[in-house]
């Protein structure tokens, strides 16, 4: 019997626990003559009784698994935490809020079957987002597949299914700043994918707030691309180029051609507009240098990409 491995990612969600686990339960209760299924929460350094309401699961119910963080590391980590201690031929990731549809997943093991390494849920709307949120994202996935060389299909989602094969190449990842399914479509293998409509959240609120969907996003252009680092130099020479001409045709129409327009502009006007542009210029720059800078340092102290409390696997 082939084994899978239901991966679910939580930070303060004590209400929502025993929900989703209920409704996994009554999803794979028909699959089981076919598959061994386990159940890996990961607490992302709760500070609710999210771990609480979970071993009160495992003490009834022994597929039920639990790693438990020392404190909280992002829904990134906990993720790749859960794929790193899987052990099973298959894991899908779900999210403990509920708005996975996992009445699905027969449909992402069936067409796992058929020869697919990765089964994506990719998000047709969610009731919950707002017009910002809608609008980031868009504009998100706009610029990504725009300067990166791996192609991220908009609004594809954590809910998704991954063989073996693939967690096992995805271990071999060691960067910090994440974005998981990014990684994973880096990898490539054989992809299928799986549209729906997301559910309304069950308990509680969204952890990732507009910064950290903006800090996700940042560091995903950094992480994946050059294109952000490229703009400086790209920007110096257009600046280089324009300051240059625009210089030349002042100190032609004041001093040669004498028109008027140049001659309304003083030495030290030419020169303050001059300094303040490149300075502002130089600035951006730096600031783009400094986040990749920053990217570097973190994966060169090479600290630990979380720190497990506890575990019962």
């Amino acid at each position: 019997m082939k084994s899978v491995c239901i991966i679910i990612p939580a930070y303060n969600e004590e209400k929502n626990i025993l929900p989703v686990y209920t409704e996994l339960k009554k999803v794979i209760a028909p699959l089981a003559k076919a598959y061994t299924f386990e159940i890996l929460f990961v607490n992302d350094g709760s500070s609710d009784n999210t771990i609480g309401e979970i071993e009160k699961l495992t003490q009834v119910d022994e597929t039920v698994k639990y790693i438990d963080f020392s404190r909280n590391f992002g829904k990134e980590v906990a993720t790749t935490a859960g794929i790193n201690n899987c052990v099973s031929d298959a894991c899908i990731m779900v999210d403990a809020d509920m708005q996975h549809p996992v009445e699905l997943i027969p449909e992402f093991i069936a067409r796992w079957e058929k020869g697919k390494d990765v089964v994506i849920g990719v998000r047709k709307e969610s009731k919950s987002d707002g017009w910002v949120k809608k609008i980031g994202s868009k504009l998100f996935y706009q610029i990504i597949n725009r300067i990166t060389e791996v192609y991220i299909v908009p609004n594809a989602t954590d809910f998704r299914l991954i063989d073996r094969i693939v967690m096992d190449e995805f271990k071999r990842f060691t960067e910090i700043n994440r974005m998981t399914r990014a990684l994973i479509d880096w990898l490539g293998f054989r992809r299928d994918y799986i549209y729906f409509s997301a559910n309304d959240r069950l308990h509680g609120t969204a952890s990732y707030s507009f910064w950290k969907l903006f800090k996700l996003a940042l560091n995903s252009f950094v992480s994946l691309s050059l294109v952000p680092l490229k703009i400086a130099g790209y920007l110096g020479i257009l600046i280089t180029l324009t300051s240059g001409a625009a210089g030349l045709y002042i100190l032609l129409g004041k001093y040669v051609f004498r028109t008027y327009f140049a001659s309304t502009f003083s030495d030290a006007e030419n020169l303050a507009i001059l300094i303040l542009f490149l300075v502002g210029i130089i600035l951006m720059s730096v600031g783009l240098i400094a986040l990749y800078v920053a990217n570097i340092h973190g994966e060169v102290i090479s600290r630990p990409m979380y720190v497990i409390r506890r575990k019962k696997l």
